[in-house]
């Protein structure tokens, strides 16, 4: 099955911060864009499946602040998508993003 190219969601919206993150190759340093609204990964799944970008995911073991045990995710984009998004339209996107 041929790869679809990835599609740049409007810089504005929650799905445009969490790919302007991705791009920058920088730590979402909490979820700020989707406090109360939706999840992190709900919005990951829709840039991989309705827009096409090619995330990886990698989850882990880890602990809560009060010890109890969870699972930590990472999501990332790799550096050669990165690379070619940036060369195509990517630059322009992300300071139209405020990135």
């Amino acid at each position: 099955m041929p790869q679809k190219t990835p599609v740049f969601p409007g810089p504005r919206t929650a799905r445009g911060a969490v790919l302007a993150v991705l791009l920058s190759n920088a730590d979402q340093l909490g979820a700020e864009p989707l406090r109360g609204r939706v999840t992190l990964a709900a919005i990951v799944r829709a840039l991989k499946r309705k827009y096409h970008w090619p995330i990886e995911t990698a989850s882990f073991p880890s602990n809560t602040a009060d010890g109890r045990a969870s699972w930590a995710t990472v999501y990332t984009l790799p550096p050669d998508v990165i690379a070619r998004a940036l060369d195509a339209r990517g630059r322009d996107w992300l300071k139209a993003a405020g990135a």
